[in-house]
Protein backbone atom coordinates (compact mmCIF):
# COMPACT_ATOMS: atom_id res chain seq x y z
CA UNK A 1 0.00 0.00 0.00
CA UNK A 2 2.38 2.11 0.81
CA UNK A 3 4.20 1.76 -2.91
CA UNK A 4 0.87 3.18 -4.18
CA UNK A 5 0.69 5.81 -2.05
CA UNK A 6 3.85 7.33 -3.34
CA UNK A 7 3.29 6.39 -6.78
CA UNK A 8 -0.40 7.93 -6.58
CA UNK A 9 1.42 11.22 -4.76
CA UNK A 10 4.34 11.73 -7.72
CA UNK A 11 1.53 10.88 -10.45
CA UNK A 12 -0.69 13.62 -8.92
CA UNK A 13 2.57 16.35 -8.78
CA UNK A 14 3.28 15.48 -11.78
CA UNK A 15 -0.57 16.00 -13.46
CA UNK A 16 -0.75 19.14 -11.49
CA UNK A 17 2.49 20.57 -13.23
CA UNK A 18 0.95 20.07 -16.15
CA UNK A 19 -2.30 21.34 -15.02
CA UNK A 20 -0.76 24.84 -14.29
CA UNK A 21 1.37 25.00 -16.95
CA UNK A 22 -1.96 24.59 -19.34
CA UNK A 23 -3.21 28.06 -17.64
CA UNK A 24 -6.22 25.89 -15.91
CA UNK A 25 -7.12 23.86 -19.25
CA UNK A 26 -7.73 20.49 -19.37
CA UNK A 27 -4.78 18.12 -19.45
CA UNK A 28 -4.66 14.19 -20.47
CA UNK A 29 -2.31 12.11 -18.62
CA UNK A 30 -1.33 8.82 -19.72
CA UNK A 31 -0.87 6.12 -17.46
CA UNK A 32 0.18 2.16 -19.48
CA UNK A 33 1.85 -0.63 -18.83
CA UNK A 34 1.26 -4.34 -18.61
CA UNK A 35 -1.65 -6.11 -17.35
CA UNK A 36 -1.51 -6.79 -13.73
CA UNK A 37 0.83 -3.62 -13.27
CA UNK A 38 -1.56 -1.67 -11.13
CA UNK A 39 -2.25 1.17 -13.72
CA UNK A 40 -5.63 1.08 -12.53
CA UNK A 41 -5.09 0.92 -8.89
CA UNK A 42 -2.66 3.88 -9.43
CA UNK A 43 -4.68 6.14 -11.13
CA UNK A 44 -7.80 5.55 -9.07
CA UNK A 45 -5.55 6.36 -5.90
CA UNK A 46 -4.05 9.39 -7.89
CA UNK A 47 -7.86 10.60 -8.46
CA UNK A 48 -8.69 10.30 -5.33
CA UNK A 49 -5.73 12.39 -4.07
CA UNK A 50 -6.83 15.08 -6.90
CA UNK A 51 -10.14 15.33 -5.63
CA UNK A 52 -9.63 15.27 -1.83
CA UNK A 53 -7.63 18.57 -1.95
CA UNK A 54 -10.19 19.47 -4.75
CA UNK A 55 -13.33 17.97 -5.71
CA UNK A 56 -14.17 17.25 -9.12
CA UNK A 57 -10.92 18.39 -10.80
CA UNK A 58 -9.80 14.72 -11.91
CA UNK A 59 -11.81 12.02 -13.47
CA UNK A 60 -10.18 8.49 -14.55
CA UNK A 61 -11.12 7.43 -17.92
CA UNK A 62 -9.86 3.60 -18.79
CA UNK A 63 -8.73 2.35 -21.62
CA UNK A 64 -10.36 -1.30 -21.83
CA UNK A 65 -13.68 0.50 -22.65
CA UNK A 66 -12.68 0.12 -26.03
CA UNK A 67 -12.43 -3.38 -26.51
CA UNK A 68 -14.34 -4.69 -29.15
CA UNK A 69 -17.26 -6.93 -28.01
CA UNK A 70 -17.08 -10.94 -27.64
CA UNK A 71 -19.71 -11.05 -31.04
CA UNK A 72 -17.29 -9.49 -33.28
CA UNK A 73 -14.23 -11.29 -31.42
CA UNK A 74 -15.72 -14.48 -32.47
CA UNK A 75 -16.07 -13.37 -35.73
CA UNK A 76 -12.63 -12.40 -36.59
CA UNK A 77 -11.53 -16.19 -34.36
CA UNK A 78 -9.83 -13.43 -31.89
CA UNK A 79 -11.69 -14.26 -28.85
CA UNK A 80 -9.25 -16.46 -27.31
CA UNK A 81 -6.50 -13.45 -27.44
CA UNK A 82 -9.37 -11.08 -26.04
CA UNK A 83 -7.16 -8.28 -24.92
CA UNK A 84 -3.93 -8.38 -27.51
CA UNK A 85 -3.63 -5.02 -29.31
CA UNK A 86 -5.46 -6.22 -31.95
CA UNK A 87 -8.67 -6.63 -30.35
CA UNK A 88 -9.34 -2.66 -29.49
CA UNK A 89 -11.50 -0.25 -31.70
CA UNK A 90 -8.18 1.90 -31.84
CA UNK A 91 -9.83 4.79 -33.73
CA UNK A 92 -12.72 5.10 -31.45
CA UNK A 93 -9.98 5.69 -28.86
CA UNK A 94 -8.13 8.00 -30.53
CA UNK A 95 -11.19 10.37 -31.44
CA UNK A 96 -12.75 9.95 -27.81
CA UNK A 97 -9.06 11.02 -26.48
CA UNK A 98 -9.26 13.89 -28.68
CA UNK A 99 -12.84 15.02 -28.13
CA UNK A 100 -12.07 14.81 -24.17
CA UNK A 101 -9.22 17.46 -25.10
CA UNK A 102 -11.18 19.72 -26.46
CA UNK A 103 -13.61 19.81 -24.25
CA UNK A 104 -16.07 21.57 -25.99
CA UNK A 105 -19.01 19.87 -23.87
CA UNK A 106 -20.93 20.17 -20.69
CA UNK A 107 -20.58 16.31 -20.74
CA UNK A 108 -18.98 13.08 -22.12
CA UNK A 109 -20.35 9.74 -21.96
CA UNK A 110 -17.61 7.86 -21.72
CA UNK A 111 -17.75 3.09 -21.98
CA UNK A 112 -16.07 1.24 -18.70
CA UNK A 113 -15.26 -2.58 -18.97
CA UNK A 114 -17.00 -4.73 -16.67
CA UNK A 115 -14.45 -7.77 -15.73
CA UNK A 116 -16.87 -9.49 -14.17
CA UNK A 117 -19.07 -10.20 -17.17
CA UNK A 118 -16.14 -9.14 -20.11
CA UNK A 119 -18.44 -6.74 -21.71
CA UNK A 120 -17.48 -2.75 -22.27
CA UNK A 121 -20.53 -0.92 -20.71
CA UNK A 122 -21.34 2.09 -22.99
CA UNK A 123 -21.84 5.90 -21.67
CA UNK A 124 -21.03 3.54 -18.29
CA UNK A 125 -19.03 7.28 -16.84
CA UNK A 126 -19.78 10.78 -16.95
CA UNK A 127 -17.22 13.17 -17.31
CA UNK A 128 -18.06 16.99 -16.80
CA UNK A 129 -16.30 19.89 -18.78
CA UNK A 130 -15.27 20.97 -15.15
CA UNK A 131 -13.24 18.14 -14.98
CA UNK A 132 -9.67 19.37 -15.69
CA UNK A 133 -6.97 16.67 -15.24
CA UNK A 134 -8.10 13.09 -16.97
CA UNK A 135 -5.86 10.39 -15.56
CA UNK A 136 -6.19 7.79 -18.87
CA UNK A 137 -4.72 4.49 -17.92
CA UNK A 138 -4.43 1.36 -20.46
CA UNK A 139 -2.32 -1.00 -21.95
CA UNK A 140 -1.13 0.10 -24.87
CA UNK A 141 -1.60 3.87 -24.70
CA UNK A 142 2.22 4.38 -25.11
CA UNK A 143 2.30 1.75 -27.93
CA UNK A 144 4.96 2.71 -30.74
CA UNK A 145 3.36 0.69 -33.71
CA UNK A 146 0.40 1.56 -35.51
CA UNK A 147 -2.04 2.42 -35.24
CA UNK A 148 -1.47 3.08 -31.27
CA UNK A 149 1.22 5.54 -32.22
CA UNK A 150 -1.16 7.92 -32.96
CA UNK A 151 -2.28 8.23 -28.95
CA UNK A 152 0.95 9.68 -27.78
CA UNK A 153 0.50 13.00 -29.02
CA UNK A 154 -2.73 13.65 -27.59
CA UNK A 155 -1.38 13.60 -23.43
CA UNK A 156 0.25 15.97 -21.97
CA UNK A 157 2.61 13.58 -19.98
CA UNK A 158 3.16 9.66 -19.90
CA UNK A 159 3.47 7.58 -17.35
CA UNK A 160 4.52 3.79 -17.61
CA UNK A 161 4.00 1.42 -14.73
CA UNK A 162 6.99 -0.97 -14.64
CA UNK A 163 6.79 -4.50 -13.32
CA UNK A 164 9.07 -7.30 -13.69
CA UNK A 165 7.41 -10.60 -15.58
CA UNK A 166 7.48 -12.50 -12.36
CA UNK A 167 5.70 -10.56 -10.25
CA UNK A 168 3.11 -10.04 -13.46
CA UNK A 169 2.55 -13.82 -13.71
CA UNK A 170 1.65 -13.77 -9.69
CA UNK A 171 -0.68 -10.68 -9.82
CA UNK A 172 -2.44 -12.40 -13.32
CA UNK A 173 -2.64 -16.31 -11.57
CA UNK A 174 -4.52 -14.48 -8.78
CA UNK A 175 -6.49 -12.71 -10.57
CA UNK A 176 -8.23 -15.07 -12.88
CA UNK A 177 -8.21 -17.38 -9.82
CA UNK A 178 -10.85 -14.51 -8.66
CA UNK A 179 -12.75 -15.16 -11.15
CA UNK A 180 -13.53 -19.06 -10.35
CA UNK A 181 -11.38 -19.97 -13.53
CA UNK A 182 -10.01 -23.41 -13.84
CA UNK A 183 -6.25 -24.44 -13.61
CA UNK A 184 -6.09 -24.73 -17.47
CA UNK A 185 -8.10 -21.62 -17.98
CA UNK A 186 -5.61 -19.44 -15.78
CA UNK A 187 -2.23 -20.97 -17.44
CA UNK A 188 -3.57 -20.10 -21.14
CA UNK A 189 -4.72 -16.84 -20.41
CA UNK A 190 -1.59 -15.89 -18.40
CA UNK A 191 1.02 -17.86 -20.50
CA UNK A 192 -0.81 -17.40 -23.81
CA UNK A 193 -2.14 -14.08 -23.86
CA UNK A 194 -1.57 -11.44 -20.96
CA UNK A 195 1.97 -12.22 -20.16
CA UNK A 196 3.28 -12.32 -23.39
CA UNK A 197 1.43 -8.82 -24.34
CA UNK A 198 2.88 -7.41 -20.64
CA UNK A 199 6.29 -8.41 -22.36
CA UNK A 200 5.73 -6.89 -26.14
CA UNK A 201 3.95 -3.64 -24.02
CA UNK A 202 7.19 -3.41 -22.26
CA UNK A 203 9.46 -3.53 -25.36
CA UNK A 204 7.31 -1.87 -27.28
CA UNK A 205 6.41 1.22 -25.83
CA UNK A 206 7.28 4.62 -26.66
CA UNK A 207 9.48 6.30 -24.14
CA UNK A 208 7.54 8.14 -21.12
CA UNK A 209 7.81 11.04 -19.13
CA UNK A 210 7.47 9.50 -15.64
CA UNK A 211 8.38 5.58 -14.83
CA UNK A 212 7.09 3.94 -11.79
CA UNK A 213 8.28 0.44 -10.67
CA UNK A 214 5.41 -1.38 -9.49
Amino acid sequence: MAAITDHSQRLAELAYARYREALGQRVLIAVAGAPGSGKSTIAEATVERINTDAPGLAAVFPMDGYHYDDQVLDAIGRRAHKGAPDTFDVYGLSHMLQRLKDNREDMIAVPVFDRAIEIARAGARLISNETSIIICEGNYLLLSQPPWDRLKPIFDATVFIEVTPDTLRQRLEARWRGFGLSDEDIRFKVEENDLPNGIAIARLSAKPDLVLIN
